[in-house]
């Protein structure tokens, strides 16, 4: 006999496709809500909020134009207790559901308590996959069982060989490499101008008025008149046709490089469509492949593998690292940072061109590519010495793309080493060489890239000796990074001291820089 069934679906499992939704029975009823307990866990930026919202909206419109039972719970909602567990109860007692169905949850924090509360009801439950990801939570693992690293090429070479992504002879790489990272890291030239990014104008100016009312705190700037990100999976489709046909020929090439008023350059901003399901990393990767193969004169095969390695690489590794790691990995802090992070983070008024830009491009955009978030913010953070808790907040509360899964492994992992070496081999840090190598903030700026001491020296230079300074005893038989040391250690005792003490001024200040 079939059974009264109320299924929950979380903010970030749009997904149209899921086996949930291949037919239509009025024994199951589908749930979406908006809950302070999402809007508050951190500060997040106003264009994040109103894009999960908008999103849901939709998707709970559509299921509804297909035939399926939805109810929906506003954020005003006079009944909306704010809980998923507490919402969930209320609507169990009232229509006397008989049966309570979820789906695997990609937060750690929100599977905990959807795990306590339905360990405490008296009905039937079901747990189902999101089927979105290529990789179980347990794949990463099981892979590497009994190995001391987790090597993400390992893991790649493993996902490309299972899947038969990219591959000629059954197991051989197309093109004899597996990687082709080094073809991906050229600086934008002067006179180069990128392809205008792709932008909806979706009118969520209701759901901001929603928000206003009420005394949630957020960052960042919107026009909700004119909101620029996909919400639903039309436009979605219609941002992976525009990044296939415009964007994939040039995106190795400059996937690194970065530059000022260019906050998109050739980059697919699909994360957030793909991060809320809207889209699935199959569908994401077969389009680009499918694009690749009817274009051979026009997309090198460098564009399509570096691509192919962000999606099904990173994306899916992370993903395995955090379930392997949490919730343990949350409180790493292996370099001991225990600094604020300074108060331009949240204002982007700072003399530095570099973080100027990158973080003013976030706070207008909610988004900021990959070398922004690493060799940017993340290097000045790391830098200076900031509590990961700090930096980590951060991430999750400013970028539209941000849920916990993704964000902790990139941040306190890549990004501040603060797992002393987990997921990162070496701590990514740098002076203003590299920032200068890879883009054109340095033009123009206050500081010069140039002088590592003295009047308006870039604080990247000094701090960057510091920070190997500080911590000679825990990184000085890093084997990536035993070189730098070599140079730190031949350097004579006045040049060490001014550029400690440069730094000790810089690090004093650093709300004034």
């Amino acid at each position: 006999m079939e059974q009264k069934t109320l299924r929950l679906i979380l903010g970030d499992q749009l997904n149209h496709n899921h086996s949930w939704f291949k037919t239509k029975n009025n024994l199951f009823t589908y749930v979406l809500m908006e809950l302070r307990e999402e809007t508050d866990y951190a500060l997040h930026h106003i264009q994040k909020v109103i894009g999960f919202f908008g999103a849901m909206q939709n998707f709970a419109k559509e299921l509804k134009d297909l035939g399926h039972q939805v109810i929906y719970i506003n954020l005003n909602n006079t009944s909306n207790l704010h809980s998923f567990s507490k919402n969930c109860e209320a609507l169990i007692l009232q229509h006397q559901f008989t049966k309570f169905e979820y789906q695997l949850p990609d937060e750690f924090r929100v599977d905990e308590q959807l795990k306590r509360f339905t360990s405490e009801l008296k009905i039937d439950i079901g747990i189902a996959d999101t089927e979105h990801f290529y990789t179980s939570r347990d794949e990463l693992k099981n892979l590497f069982a009994g190995k001391q690293k987790f090597l993400m090429e390992t893991f790649y070479r493993y996902m490309r060989k299972k899947h038969q992504i990219l591959l000629v002879d059954g197991d051989k790489p197309m093109h004899g490499k597996w990687n082709f990272d080094e073809d991906n890291r050229q600086k934008l030239p002067k006179e180069h101008k990128p392809t205008s990014p792709l932008l909806f104008s979706n009118n969520l100016q209701s759901i901001e008025e929603e928000i206003r009312k009420t005394s949630i705190k957020t960052s960042g700037q919107v026009d909700s008149r004119n909101f620029i990100w996909p919400i639903s999976r039309t436009q979605s489709l219609v941002l992976l046709d525009f990044f296939a046909e415009n964007c994939l020929p040039l995106f190795g090439t400059f996937q690194d490089a970065m530059a000022p008023q260019e906050w998109s350059i050739y980059h697919s901003r699909l994360s957030f469509s793909l991060n809320i399901k809207l889209l699935s990393p199959k569908e994401v990767i077969e389009k680009a492949i499918e694009t690749y193969t009817k274009n051979p004169d026009k997309i090198e095969f460098h564009q399509l593998e570096g691509f192919v390695r962000q999606i099904i690489g990173w994306r899916e590794y992370m993903h395995g690292m955090y379930w392997l790691k949490m919730p343990e990995y949350a409180n790493l802090n292996y370099l001991e940072h225990t600094a604020k992070l300074p108060t331009w983070f949240w204002t982007g008024k700072t003399k530095m061109n570099c973080l100027k830009n990158s973080i003013e491009q976030s706070l207008k955009y909610a988004y900021a590519h990959h070398i922004q978030r690493l060799m940017i913010t993340g290097n000045f953070a790391l830098l200076a010495g900031v509590n990961p808790n700090e930096v980590d907040d951060w991430y999750l509360g400013i970028y539209i793309d941000a849920i916990q899964w993704v964000e902790i492994t990139n941040t306190r992992g890549m990004s501040q080493f603060a797992d002393g070496g987990i997921i990162a081999t070496k701590p990514y840090v740098s002076s203003a060489t590299y920032i200068h190598k890879m883009s054109s903030y340095c033009q123009g700026c206050y500081y010069n890239k140039s002088i590592k001491t003295g009047d308006k020296a870039c604080p990247f230079n000094s701090l960057y000796w510091n920070f190997y300074d500080k911590h000679e005893d825990k990184l000085s038989k890093n084997p990536r990074i035993g070189m730098m040391y070599n140079v730190w250690r031949k350097m004579n005792a006045k040049d060490k001291s001014e550029l400690l003490e440069q730094a000790a001024f810089y690090l004093e200040h650093i709300n004034e820089l």
